[in-house]
């Protein structure tokens, strides 16, 4: 399998694709969807041979014993990332907004405020809303072009009935890798406002050469009284469609308020999902991610350096993920008529920056994910619609 091979989506039921016209007005024919956070690569032959072998099989019964499934996570979590994991602090969740939406029911009542480093990942602030809490935005400050911690700041916001905070580690849309001392102040600044802390480390295996992801047990050991981890199979193996992912929880007493909440609402998980996960936590599955990440740095740096050659435009440099952030704040347009231009005339169908909260007014986020080919379409036609600045 090569990632240069094109996929014809449309018609499978995805949204990234099917939606896109109902949602854009971009026309089928003529759309380049680079909105939905998942890729346009199938995953590796482990995943699809499983999902093969249950098809033979032909009976989709009650999932059972789970070893397997939680050693390979162990596994994965040692080998990749130097953490070491215990298989009853892991809990498998309908995706990881599942488990977002579980943490904040588990873990605060309603009338809370739950503390967002904006701008960030949009579904954090709509599930914290859904819930009856208060979204308590802390815009993330920016240094030299990227985003850093403004600690200060935030102190200065709290009010003492803020009960959590959700870091997204790494960033997105930012695209940061946080470092060992950032994570260290992140932790500080918990417990001065006595926070439970949850990570969600979604994005942990996607990130670029000369980076390192650092998991939050890891940069700080002694943070696990108010800790709650968050990971997943589905962003780096592109099977978001499976709904699984892990809120791992070394603390006994907070992974007892977890489970029960879990109990009390029946969620188990499916057998499709923990099947997927097993093979793809593995060796052939860790070959195929670096495979992934070399092909990624150069879609990287293609798109890159086409944004970065209009003037007023600029993509924050990514650290991680595949998701460009695109400021247009010096080209003097409004978000409108960047939407237009990008969109209307365009053809690509991007998420807006004003969703992912302060700080995101006026970017773009763009998904690079996806054949060398459709990087080459999509700088063409960034280039043509923005032809008035250059």
């Amino acid at each position: 399998m090569s990632f240069d091979d094109p996929i014809d989506r449309f018609g499978t039921h995805s949204v990234k694709w099917d939606m896109m016209e109902t949602l854009y007005d971009v026309p089928k024919g003529q759309g380049l969807a680079m909105w939905v956070a998942d890729m346009e690569f199938r995953p590796p032959a482990c995943v699809q041979k499983v999902l093969t072998d249950m098809a033979d099989h032909g009976v989709y019964g009650y999932y059972g014993d789970d070893r397997g499934y939680l050693d390979a996570i162990c596994w994965w979590m040692r080998e990749r990332h130097g953490w070491e994991v215990e298989r009853e602090a892991i809990f498998t969740t309908h995706g990881l907004v599942n488990g977002t939406g579980l943490c904040v029911d588990a873990f605060t009542a309603p009338g809370d405020g739950v503390v967002l480093l904006t701008p960030v990942y949009h579904a954090f602030a709509r599930v914290i809303a859904a819930a009856g809490r208060t979204v308590v935005s802390c815009p993330l400050a920016q240094v030299d072009g990227r985003y850093a911690m403004d600690f200060d700041a935030w102190d200065a916001q709290m009010t003492g009935s803020e009960k959590m905070l959700i870091l997204c580690s790494p960033h997105n849309p930012g695209g940061r890798v946080w470092t060992t001392d950032e994570l260290r102040g992140v932790a500080e600044f918990c417990r001065r406002h006595d926070l439970i802390l949850v990570s969600d480390e979604i994005h942990h295996d996607l990130v670029f050469p000369g980076k390192k992801h650092i998991p939050m047990p890891v940069a700080v050991p002694d943070i696990t009284d108010r800790l709650v981890m968050m990971t997943a199979t589905t962003k780096t193996f592109n099977i978001a469609g499976s709904h699984t992912g892990n809120v791992i929880i070394p603390d006994p007493a907070l992974r007892e308020r977890f489970g029960a909440r879990l109990a009390a609402l029946g969620i188990s998980p499916n057998s499709f999902g923990l099947r997927m996960a097993e093979a793809a936590y593995s060796p052939e599955g860790a070959e195929w991610v670096d495979r992934l990440m070399a092909y990624l740095d150069e879609n990287r740096r293609m798109f890159d350096d086409t944004v970065n050659a209009i003037p007023g435009l600029r993509s924050m440099p990514m650290e991680a993920t595949y998701l460009a952030w695109v400021d247009f704040s010096d080209t003097g347009m409004s978000i409108e008529e960047i939407v237009t231009r990008v969109e209307k005339q365009g053809g690509i169908a991007t998420n807006y920056g004003p969703t992912f909260g302060k700080g995101g007014e006026t970017f773009l986020r763009f998904n690079i994910a996806m054949p060398r080919s459709m990087i080459e379409n999509a700088c063409a036609r960034l280039k043509d619609v923005f032809a008035d600045l250059q």
